[in-house]
């Protein structure tokens, strides 16, 4: 008997292709010819627009020009998070010594 029902290979949509209603949304924001990207980097590039909105303008595109670091794991046995200032400096001279 063949099987029936359940969760087959290859079916249904790809995962992160956009639905019917998305690429209709998509379509009408292009064609209407100003993307809220493309007003805010209007505003960034405009040099008689005020420091505050260019600023403004400038965090909140940002995250759709550039990509977020990656975290990386800290290898070193400094731990700088609970140190003060003196204590991670003495730790660094210490192990700048050690490494010599």
């Amino acid at each position: 008997m063949a099987q029936r029902g359940g969760k087959r290979d290859g079916a249904g949509r790809k995962a992160g292709s956009p639905n019917k209603r998305t690429e209709q949304q998509v379509a009408k924001i292009e064609a209407s010819g100003l993307t809220p990207l493309d007003y805010m980097l209007n505003i960034l590039r405009d040099e008689d627009a005020d420091a505050k909105d260019r600023m403004w303008a400038a965090e909140k595109a940002a995250p759709y020009v550039h990509a977020k670091l990656a975290s990386v794991e800290h290898k070193g046995g400094i731990d700088v998070t609970t140190q003060t200032k003196e204590q991670r400096d003495a730790a660094i001279a210490a192990a700048a010594r050690a490494d010599r």
